[in-house]
């Protein structure tokens, strides 16, 4: 979990630093390096322009081949558009600082679930000039694979529904799409979440990627056939 007041701390010595480089940037830089913080800063344009070891150890990812990629870029398609939604709102200047659980997909595919907070660095005159992200991790592994060894074995017609609410389907699209009436997909989504231990769809998402359901290398989602019942 992040600590809030560290991370708070952090983001004020930042804006600092970047109105007043000559007293405050080194001080910012020894936070930025030495913290103990997952941490990096986003251009304008949402691309990754810097980005501390922490934070590239913790996503799997090397210099090369990441400054200048896209944030999105880092994150599982669940939710790439939520949080760039957000993003945009602190690049825009509407908003000073968001924050919530996210997923990232590390670069040998692994996936890392996790909390971040990010805020806007502003400039003297108000105007932003960068994004700070802050991460902290959290695991469910054990909790995941406790579930496989029970036995998550899914009936053909709960696998197409978690693949329809991994893929961000309305109650609507699904009902459409599996030729079910909006209350049988509730109903079936309802027993999901309750099977899942999961408060809502987001983190039934989650959970089913966690515990490896899901693949992970391509779009749409679909659930593995090892966990779908002949």
């Amino acid at each position: 979990m992040i600590d809030e007041t560290r991370a708070t701390a952090v983001a004020h010595v930042s804006s600092t630093a970047t109105k007043q480089r000559a007293e405050y940037g080194e001080i910012f830089r020894l936070m930025f390096e030495q913290s103990g913080l997952c941490m990096a800063t986003l251009d304008r344009s949402l691309c990754l322009r810097e980005a501390n070891i922490d934070f590239l150890a913790q996503f799997g990812r090397n210099l090369q081949d990441s400054y200048g990629r896209p944030f999105s870029a880092f994150l599982h398609p669940t939710v790439r558009r939520s949080i760039g939604r957000d993003l945009e709102l602190l690049s825009a200047g509407e908003r000073d600082r968001v924050g919530g659980k996210f997923i990232a997909v590390r670069q040998d595919g692994a996936l890392l679930f996790g909390e971040l907070i990010a805020v806007s660095v502003v400039r003297s005159l108000g105007e932003v000039d960068s994004i700070l992200v802050l991460v902290g991790r959290t695991s469910r592994v054990g909790e995941a694979q406790a579930m496989v060894q029970r036995g998550m074995l899914l009936v053909p017609m709960d696998a197409k529904i978690l693949e329809g609410v991994a893929a961000g389907m309305s109650t609507g699209k699904l009902a459409t799409v599996l030729h079910m009436s909006r209350g049988g997909v509730e109903y079936r989504i309802t027993a999901l979440l309750r099977r899942f231990k999961a408060v809502n769809r987001t983190e039934l998402a989650s959970k089913a990627y966690s515990m490896g359901l899901l693949t992970t290398d391509s779009w749409p989602p679909t659930v593995q056939s090892a966990y779908v019942q002949a």
